[in-house]
């Protein structure tokens, strides 16, 4: 088949693919973008069995698809080194369904600066400024 110029970027749905993470503490659902060193934007659906689930795992949340985002291989793997201008809503509803946003702003060797937020429809409930390091586990 001849190539129309325009190919299709393929991407792994599955976070599990990109992150040592698995359940109870893998809370990316779904990768929906995915442009390696450039950005992410993923799903994440509040367990409806939680009656609590703290919106600090908001921040887990952001740091997942973040390193996602700052990854340029599958299983690469990384740690959150460093939280800065965080906020966060005062509750987070069991059964709700967000979207997660990650852009990587800068790159300086093994650490990566992302700004990162999450979504419910089109308003911003969470965001921040988060320092990975991509490769380390």
């Amino acid at each position: 088949m001849p190539s129309t110029g325009m190919e299709a970027i393929l991407i792994n749905s599955d976070p599990s693919a990109y992150l040592p993470h698995r359940a109870p503490f893998l809370f990316i659902d779904r990768i929906i973008v995915r442009e390696p060193g450039v950005c992410a934007i993923g799903e994440f659906a509040v367990p409806t069995r939680s009656s609590c689930f703290p919106p600090l795992l908001l921040l887990e949340c952001m740091a997942q698809l973040g390193g996602i985002a700052a990854g340029q291989q599958q299983g690469e793997g990384g740690v959150l080194a460093a939280i800065r201008g965080a906020q966060l809503p005062a509750a987070v509803q069991p059964g709700a369904k967000y979207t997660v946003q990650a852009r990587v702003v800068k790159a300086f060797g093994r650490l990566v600066q992302v700004e990162a937020e999450v979504l419910d429809a089109d308003t911003v409930i969470a965001h921040a400024t988060l320092t990975l390091a991509i490769g380390v586990q």
